[in-house]
């Protein structure tokens, strides 16, 4: 029987930080009553990403390794994505950046009525912890773009959480093409085109430090993908036809 909720974990470099995130997510998954599943997907790592799963797999259930050698972040997320079984599917970033008991907030009975469900930073309820004004004020730049091209109304399309029904996810990750960072623009904007029901959920958000983002190189390179994913769509590379 297929578990009713997958955790995916895109991990490049990640040797660190995941034996303490793994153990946090497991401890609260195993006080659920609904079955579940954990995949980490190892994204090229040059590290011992990969042992430390392995090894974690001796102590936590339903952990599973994945490979995914092209590098990207995007990359990583639509293997975890199209291997999941769950009903639910949930990517999670490797920093725990969002207490892990802010999961339910993203289920039923919780939360009923969506098709994606994001974390959200910005609308109101949510709560920042320690993130630096620079961060901050730069996310919100690049938000303003991204409503601009893209996705009118969604305040948060970079926090690294997000929740899938099974049958969205499997719509939606075939036509991916970005690998990289601004996947979660193009797989939203997929998402509003085809008709899926987007939800905003505000969430207390902790900065850590070590973030794999390259300010100055990666904002041009996401402000042109931006542009590529409007380019994209009005040449129907990824087909116009709409969700039933």
């Amino acid at each position: 029987m297929n578990p009713r909720f997958s955790l995916i974990i895109p991990a490049f470099n990640e040797e660190a930080r995941l034996p303490s995130t793994i153990r946090q997510v497991a401890r609260y998954l195993q006080s659920q009553p609904y079955s579940w599943e954990i995949l980490v997907v190892d994204n090229a790592s040059t590290d011992a990403t990969a042992q430390v799963v392995e090894r974690l797999q001796r102590e936590v259930p339903n952990l599973y390794l994945l490979h995914e050698p092209v590098r990207g972040k995007g990359a990583a997320v639509r293997t975890g994505m199209l291997a999941a079984q769950g009903e639910f599917r949930f990517i999670c970033d490797a920093d725990l950046s969002m207490p892990i008991e802010e999961l339910e907030k993203f289920l039923p009975p919780t939360l009923e009525d969506f098709d994606i469900a994001i974390a959200s930073r910005e609308v109101p309820g949510a709560v920042r912890i320690n993130e630096p004004a620079y961060r901050h004020w730069i996310g919100r730049v690049f938000n303003a773009f991204v409503r601009l091209i893209a996705l009118p109304g969604l305040q948060d399309t970079q926090c690294g959480f997000k929740c899938f029904r099974a049958a969205a996810a499997e719509d939606l990750f075939p036509r991916q093409t970005i690998h990289g960072w601004t996947f979660d623009v193009e797989i939203l904007f997929l998402a509003r085109q085809r008709g899926y029901r987007i939800v905003e959920v505000p969430i207390r958000w902790v900065h850590i430090p070590g973030s794999r983002v390259r300010i100055l190189h990666d904002s041009v390179a996401m402000f042109l993908d931006l542009l590529r994913i409007r380019r994209n769509w009005l040449r129907g590379r990824y087909g116009h036809d709409a969700s039933s």
